[in-house]
């Protein structure tokens, strides 16, 4: 018989997915915000591929990325790379995955207001749980990595 896999955290995450009455970006959740930037902010991904993936988004709410301003667009990349660098400073990953989905056929969970993830990636980490059980094993809570990230935060 096999044992359960146990990540008792995530019932809350997975029972309210689908009642957000709110745009995460305009109203972030204090406890997974990293960073705040003039035009742009960083947040930890509540649905996260790997510890430490990022969101990083324009405080004005558009889905356009074609019409984000120049400010815009280099704050979001300038944030992305000091994420990197945080990430690296805490976490010591052998890679990252940066990307954009834009509209919903594209993957975009959020499609009103673009953003821009970072995905920290090891050598390994890819296994079989997610194909066999539909399961992410991740080994720090959210929360802990939202606290080491904003303390290693580059200034």
């Amino acid at each position: 018989m096999p044992r359960p896999l146990w990540a008792p955290w995530r019932l809350d995450y997975v029972q309210h997915a689908d009642e957000l009455d709110r745009c995460i970006f305009c109203d972030p959740e204090p406890e997974l915000l990293v960073h705040t930037g003039d035009t742009a902010l960083v947040v930890m991904n509540k649905f996260p591929y790997s510890s430490g993936h990022l969101l990083v988004a324009p405080h004005r709410h558009t889905g356009d990325y074609g019409a984000l301003d120049a400010d815009e667009a280099a704050e979001v990349h300038a944030l992305a790379a000091r994420g990197i660098e945080a990430l690296r400073a805490e976490y010591a990953p052998h890679g990252f995955n940066l990307g954009w989905n834009i509209g919903r056929v594209a993957g975009a969970g959020i499609p009103d207001h673009g953003h821009l993830h970072v995905v920290p990636r090891w050598n390994g980490d890819t296994n079989f749980m997610p194909v066999l059980g539909d399961v992410k094993v991740l080994p720090e809570h959210l929360l802990a990595t939202r606290e080491r990230l904003a303390a290693a935060w580059p200034t």
